[in-house]
């Protein structure tokens, strides 16, 4: 796969209806129809030049000029995942077949099948959360166990520092405020009561 550096980019020719633009080509009288990214940091904002100038603005252009290696690592890897937050896969919300609540032996047919006796062996300490919440938890900065009340608390605390609204409309905190959603959503589907559970604790009638 090219690297970005390496890309040419001849840019998208305007409407024929638009205004004319000069070239921004120093002393070129051409007009300028086709756009190209201003900078790194602007590659929404563009300057114009004609075909001539535009393909020897791309031929010139290094989008990983001034960065260290580390920025480079660093940018390659936000690239491999379209620059939004990853995690390996099944962690925040997967559905993993082998848990207990899809597994059940109540007459201990299956005790000493290996499957069974591995999970008896890996059994997490009660401080531990399971597995397939640790994602969700790292999202919200929450440690495990917890309750109701403080993740809802945590989510308000979040979905208000990163709504777009209060980041004039930027969208990487858009694409947070739905990761958190996200993991808010799957830890209080978790923490709900299951129905035996909740007709246990209900009073007596």
């Amino acid at each position: 796969m090219a690297r970005r550096s390496e890309r040419i980019f001849l840019g998208f020719p305007e409407q024929p209806a638009a205004p004319q633009r000069p070239c921004e080509h120093p002393g070129c009288a051409n007009a300028g129809e086709f756009r190209a990214p201003r900078d790194r940091a602007h590659l929404n904002q563009y300057r114009w030049f004609c075909l001539e100038h535009v393909r020897e603005y791309n031929r010139a252009w290094d989008y990983y000029k001034g960065m260290g290696p580390a920025e480079i690592e660093h940018e390659l890897r936000s690239d491999s995942g379209w620059q939004r937050p990853t995690w390996p896969l099944g962690r925040l919300g997967g559905f993993n077949p082998f848990e207990s609540e899809y597994v059940r032996d109540p007459l201990g047919v299956l005790r000493d099948t290996p499957l069974h006796k591995s999970r008896r062996e890996r059994t997490p300490k009660r401080d531990e959360p399971p597995a397939e919440l640790r994602a969700a938890l790292d999202v919200l900065g929450l440690v495990w166990p917890v309750d109701n009340d403080t993740l809802r608390a945590r989510w308000k605390e979040l979905a208000k520092r990163h709504h777009p609204d209060a980041n004039g409309g930027d969208r990487q905190a858009e694409e947070r405020l739905k990761d958190i959603n996200r993991a808010y959503s799957l830890l209080r589907r978790r923490l709900a009561p299951r129905p035996a559970e909740a007709a246990a604790a209900a009073p007596a009638g």
